[in-house]
């Protein structure tokens, strides 16, 4: 008998443990502190105080506030949460403020992409919609894409790092072949391309190859469009399409998604229109969170709890808003290779990079 199945065979006198329930306490506040942490750690990236502090010898809240050209009296009360919080340290004597070296490795535009300031910033993102959250536990419907400010702004910046800065150099070689094959001139599609940073890269790596992207989103499909002008990249193509209706067939030697499948209303659709639109001898290859599919081998995650608030709050909720299918974040490796079998796929290989163990890179043929 486990000891919760103890636990749960004595009454509630006496299965209460006093310090347990302290700790526990003791807990919680640890977290209130770390969440308060991330939320200011959020403020530091976008207002640029990481960037400023990390050139900066010990130095006043003056000093700090002009070399970020920002309000002083802002920038005091952040460095006091900053300093309590163990990110900043702090000589109360010449009342100075010192980024340490390896904090900033951490936490500035420099150290991508090792950024963490970067992903920090979801946590006041989905805060923000926490009412119609609230409401969607009472009612069961989902918040749209268009209730999160910012998503496609920071979602660019965090696959920024996490794809795009290894794409050509680690992603794209788990594929045997693949960089030679692109290097020659094949057709590339990127489904749920969000705002394009991806298939903008490979396109100008690869001037020989032809490029698509699709995504639902006006506002991402703009961003990804103004990006390629801006680089003068003529082998891409960008289009605002529900990636459930690709009806496409055999079209393409490579399709991809990054980070894409989870959240989306009907990912059996698109899981089988992906099927359909790849050629027999063409490879998808597929990013998605790395986990399982049953929350008892999430426990050591070690980021687990972020990753099924991020569903909570977005992933599944944004599924849902469509009528859909509610998948999550965590859908799990073992769900993944369920569904790629019953769209239509025979062959999956599961792989992971040596400085990334949050995704699964799957490797996927027909047969």
């Amino acid at each position: 008998m486990t000891e919760f199945e103890e636990r749960k065979n004595m009454t509630t006198e006496q299965q209460f443990d006093q310090a347990r329930a302290e700790a526990f306490a003791g807990r919680l506040l640890n977290d209130l502190n770390g969440g308060a942490v991330m939320i200011m750690t959020s403020i530091g990236h976008r207002t640029g105080l990481f960037d400023a502090m990390s050139g900066l010898s010990p130095s006043t809240t003056e000093q700090i506030a002009e070399a970020a050209e920002l309000n002083e009296r802002y920038v005091r009360e952040w460095l006091a949460a900053m300093v309590v919080g163990g990110i900043v340290e702090h000589d109360p004597e010449d009342e100075t403020y010192y980024l340490p070296p390896e904090h900033a490795a951490w936490l500035t535009r420099a150290a991508s992409p090792n950024n963490i300031a970067v992903t920090a910033q979801f946590i006041p993102l989905i805060s923000s919609v926490e009412d119609e959250v609230v409401e969607s536990f009472e009612n069961g419907a989902g918040v749209p894409y268009s209730a999160f400010p910012r998503f496609h702004e920071a979602m660019a910046e965090h696959s920024g790092q996490t794809v795009v800065a290894t794409l050509t150099d680690h992603i794209l070689p788990l594929v045997p072949g693949l960089t030679e094959r692109l290097e020659n001139s094949i057709d590339v599609l990127d489904v749920g391309s969000g705002s394009g940073r991806a298939m903008n890269l490979v396109a100008r790596t690869f001037p020989k190859s032809r490029f698509s992207g699709y995504d639902i989103s006006e506002e991402a499909i703009a961003r990804a469009r103004a990006e390629a002008e801006e680089h003068g990249v003529t082998n891409v193509h960008f289009e605002v399409k529900d990636v459930a209706a690709l009806d496409e067939e055999a079209r393409y030697d490579l399709i991809t998604t990054f980070d894409a499948v989870h959240d989306q209303a009907h990912p059996a659709a698109v899981l089988k229109g992906i099927a359909d639109a790849l050629k027999d001898d063409g490879v998808y290859l597929m990013q998605d969170i790395a986990g399982s599919s049953h929350v008892h081998k999430n426990m050591d995650h070690p980021i687990g709890t972020y990753l099924y608030t991020v569903s909570t709050m977005h992933c599944m909720s944004v599924s849902l808003a469509q009528n859909g299918e509610g998948l999550g974040t965590m859908w799990g490796e073992e769900k993944a290779k369920e569904m790629l079998r019953e769209a239509g796929f025979t062959n999956v290989e599961v792989k992971q990079l040596p400085h990334d163990p949050f995704n699964n890179y799957f490797i996927i043929t027909k047969g």
